[in-house]
């Protein structure tokens, strides 16, 4: 079999097709085996941010400060998105990578700013880039945006949507506050209610060599935060310290990160996390994630109240996300590769 025929049919269908007798040259990185670190992440209490006492209120932004200023990276728990349909909504993108491969490819998507795309690895194996990855990528906010199949999949993804914008705002105030800001500030620098949300599914099969693989390579993400949550399958790791930390969420927990454009904005105060995805023989891995940014025509640049001559001088330079998406998106994954572009 080609590698054009393997990535038309995607991972999930090459693992099912029995031609996987051995991994495909292209998909082999050089190593992933690095060191790990077990540690404790943060967790955020999602209702004593909201509905606490204002003691417990105060203690939770304390506990989101200090997780992205040091981790970039937290767990949020007895959040306001219902179970019901956080599990909705892995049955129904359970159900669209279980389409015929014909079915998908309506959604293939052939521009970066396709309302909709579907495809394997990163953007359908960039360069050198080969993951062990199915994906669908969906702009739903402002404009909503959903595949016509499963039959449901419009209903379902539109309600999750709505209510992760809901808990991405929530934590945005807390993140605000952190700031020594008021808690609108940076709905305000960054007109989150006109701003993007991307929702990505990502679908990792199991692999009979996982150590020869990657789910996703190291990097950080664009946009502000990234709410992610996942089946019952880990691989997640984030970069903490010089080590990779294995994260294992409790059920139902929310995995959050800031973006690249966090870290612009608070002009490097909180800085962007590097991640990646690790697979395994046994299962398969899922997961949703929701991207929110700015408006794709915004132009983000540190903001003024968090910078000064003397001690903490602007460190990036402006630039609209749609070109800064761009840049990211047409080249190689690699850490903070894309951020660096833009470092004065």
């Amino acid at each position: 079999m080609n590698l054009y025929s393997q990535k038309n049919m995607g991972i999930k269908g090459l693992v099912e097709s029995g031609y996987l007798n051995s991994i495909p040259p292209e998909y082999v990185f050089p190593s992933n085996l690095n060191d790990l670190e077990v540690e404790e992440v943060p967790t955020v209490d999602f209702s004593q941010l909201t509905a606490g006492t204002p003691d417990e209120r105060s203690k939770a932004i304390q506990v989101i400060g200090k997780a992205c200023r040091e981790w970039g990276f937290f767990m949020v728990i007895n959040h306001s998105m219902p179970r019901r349909l956080m599990d909705e909504m892995l049955n129904v993108g359970e159900r669209f990578f279980d389409l015929a491969e014909e079915e998908k490819q309506d959604h293939a998507g052939k521009e970066l700013f396709d309302p909709i795309r579907c495809g394997t690895g990163f953007n359908n194996g960039l360069g050198n880039v080969f993951l062990w990855r199915d994906y669908l990528k969906v702009h739903v906010h402002p404009h909503f945006h959903a595949p016509h199949k499963p039959a449901d999949f419009r209903e379902t993804s539109e309600e999750y949507c709505k209510k992760a914008r809901d808990v991405a705002e929530e934590l945005l105030k807390g993140i605000s506050k952190s700031l020594g800001q008021e808690e609108n500030y940076i709905h305000k620098k960054m007109d989150v209610e006109s701003g993007s949300q991307l929702l990505v599914m990502n679908l990792y099969p199991p692999c009979p060599r996982p150590e020869l693989v990657m789910g996703m390579p190291p990097h950080s993400d664009h946009g502000i935060l990234t709410l992610l949550m996942q089946n019952d399958v880990c691989g997640l790791q984030i970069l903490h310290n010089g080590k990779w930390v294995p994260v294992n969420p409790p059920p139902y927990s929310f995995l959050v990160n800031t973006g690249d454009h966090m870290e612009i904005l608070t002009n490097g105060r909180y800085e962007s996390v590097v991640h990646q995805v690790v697979v395994n023989s046994n299962a398969t891995r899922m997961t949703i994630a929701t991207g929110h940014g700015p408006p794709l025509g915004a132009i983000i640049s540190p903001a003024a109240e968090l910078v000064d001559s003397e001690n903490h001088p602007p460190k990036y330079q402006g630039m609209k996300y749609r070109d800064y998406i761009e840049l990211q998106q047409t080249n190689q994954l690699e850490g903070k590769s894309c951020l660096d572009r833009v470092r004065i």
